[in-house]
């Protein structure tokens, strides 16, 4: 190791020698600064003969053309905004409402660093607004700022389908096409700490990313030239900082005309919001694709919903959620005082003052074929849990037990935990539950039903959320529903929770968000309702039952209920 040393240090001696004895003769050629620069500018739909378009069709949109000589490459400035354009061809959308004046500057770029500015002024028309939109993304006032944050703490923030309709009916609804991204995606931890700030200026709303750094899918990366699925600072997502402005302007897109995002209330699908906002500068949210443009599906004070088209050209299309208020790792709730729980932890029946059955056969208006009983073969508390058993009878039937609240425990609105696993078998279909109750005199689904938990016989590494109604106004049954991913239901307890207000419900498993739908008083979810645990065999969601299938069991740790 010495020897190295002494080596290096005469290495560099040397090196330092030669070098020394060199003279500087650096060549950069002829310095050359840009001349004779024209800029030329197309308002679009500008027809100086008709007095209502001397200034534009009111889309806002002007193409502007720059040449000079000796140029390398061109800037333009809008507002002190920059956008770069190599060609000196540039499309821009001014967005603020009425006829307004701008001065745009285009820099000419030469050798050596020198260049040289044109300035323009330009009136232009513009005629969309939307602003609620704009004041969802930043605030009313000038002046007004508002943050936005990766929704993370849901299931789904993030996910990946078509740009065109391969389905062939308008269908661009997301929930088809997400990823099965989960909250708190491991492998996109890296971005969560984005911030993305929107403010609102005399000249319209402007965006910064102030806190990095951007990730980047396999698909884009490979693109790029860079390691995908994973985070890049800015010397890969050069346009990543810096404040951009930001314009308005129509959808145009099949997916925002044609498109749904879910059902709202009355069980209407919920059309896009027909809104696209452009980031200058190659500005964008976070996830690099090489585009700039974003399709509000949709926006409220507290969430954002977007569609954006990578630049590829594989016809890919991103869906990306954000939210005003930075989510935690740790669910939050609004509902936090205990009323009521049952821990079984006294062996024997299930407790007479918190629990009754439904008792009998005939499929239940779902096809199944269980008997329920209450029997303590098929429903006891052991060893601190819960256990509803669904076994075979010997003779080509099944017998099982439907455990409810009805009569004893009912209440309206608050978080509603049990902690469960659930059986394994191939035709087992378990469930916890509630009902209206006023199910007696209106039946269902006149009475409302709220499954927290459904787990289908086919699949057991998924479970349900889904809530069930009668929609007066198409004058038919209603459901809305979504899917989460549970590889180890059957092996392990989890946490099935819904928290329920008169505004919205939504559902959790394991304290994260999945599923959530606006209430409201036209819906029979605020009223009491009681709890039902049981396990039913084949019928609609339990399908073919295994031929060899004996028994199989539910264990109920707890059931909390908080207001």
């Amino acid at each position: 190791m010495k020897k190295f040393k002494k080596f290096y240090i005469i290495l560099i001696s040397l090196m330092t020698a030669f070098y020394g004895c060199q003279e500087n003769n650096y060549q950069f050629g002829e310095i050359i600064a840009p001349s004779n620069i024209v800029l030329t500018a197309e308002i679009v739909g500008q027809d100086l003969n008709d007095p209502a378009l001397i200034n534009g069709d009111g889309s806002g949109i002007v193409n502007f053309t720059a040449t000079a000589d000796n140029a390398s490459s061109y800037v333009y400035y809008f507002n002190g905004v920059a956008e770069a354009s190599p060609s000196g061809i540039f499309s821009k959308r001014f967005s603020k409402v009425g006829t307004n004046t701008y001065t745009v500057v285009v820099k000419t770029n030469g050798t050596g660093g020198v260049s040289t500015t044109k300035f323009m002024d330009i009136e232009v028309y513009s005629s969309f607004t939307d602003e609620e939109a704009e004041n969802f993304l930043s605030g009313a006032n000038i002046g007004d700022s508002k943050k936005w944050y990766w929704q993370a703490d849901v299931n789904l923030h993030v996910g990946l389908g078509p740009v065109s309709d391969d389905y062939g009916n308008g269908e661009f609804s997301y929930e088809a096409w997400w990823n099965d991204i989960k909250a708190w995606d491991s492998e996109k931890a890296c971005m969560y700490d984005n911030e993305f700030v929107f403010t609102r200026t005399t000249n319209g709303l402007t965006f910064e990313q102030t806190v990095g750094p951007a990730f980047v899918p396999a698909d884009y990366a490979g693109f790029i030239g860079v390691a995908g699925n994973q985070c890049h600072d800015e010397t890969v997502a050069t346009n990543m900082f810096g404040i951009k402005s930001v314009s308005f302007g129509p959808s145009t897109s099949k997916a925002a005309l044609e498109g749904t995002y879910g059902i709202d209330a009355q069980g209407k699908p919920k059309p896009y919001r027909g809104t696209t906002f452009d980031i200058s500068d190659g500005g964008f949210m976070g996830w690099l694709v090489g585009s700039s443009k974003y399709d509000i599906i949709s926006v409220s004070d507290d969430e954002l919903i977007v569609r954006i088209i990578e630049s590829t050209g594989d016809g890919l299309a991103w869906y990306h959620k954000f939210t005003s208020t930075k989510p935690s790792q740790d669910a939050s709730y609004a509902y936090n005082d205990l009323v009521w729980e049952d821990d079984f932890n006294t062996d024997g029946a299930p407790d007479a003052t918190n629990w009754t059955y439904d008792l009998g056969a005939g499929g239940w208006g779902n096809g199944e074929v269980q008997t329920y009983t209450n029997s303590a073969e098929n429903a006891k508390v052991l060893d601190g849990s819960l256990i509803i058993t669904a076994k075979a009878d010997g003779s080509g039937g099944y017998t099982s037990a439907r455990l409810k609240s009805q009569g004893l425990r009912k209440f309206t609105y608050g978080r509603i935990e049990v902690r469960a696993k659930l059986p394994a078998s191939a035709g087992t279909w378990p469930a916890i539950w509630m009902l209206g109750s006023n199910n007696p005199t209106v039946s269902w689904p006149y009475c409302g039903e709220i499954d927290i938990m459904e787990q289908t016989g086919a699949n057991k590494e998924t479970t349900l959320g889904t809530l069930h109604w009668y929609n007066t106004t198409a004058s038919a049954n209603a459901s809305y529903g979504k899917t989460t991913a549970v590889a180890d239901a059957s092996s392990a307890f989890h946490l099935y929770t819904v928290e329920w207000s008169d505004t919205s419900i939504k559902i959790y498993l394991d304290d994260v968000s999945f599923f959530e739908m606006a209430n409201d008083s036209t819906l029979p979810f605020n009223a009491d309702f009681f709890m039902i645990l049981n396990i039913a065999m084949g019928g609609t969601l339990g399908g073919d039952i295994d031929p060899s299938f004996t028994e199989d069991t539910m264990e109920i740790d707890y059931v909390k209920v908080y207001q």
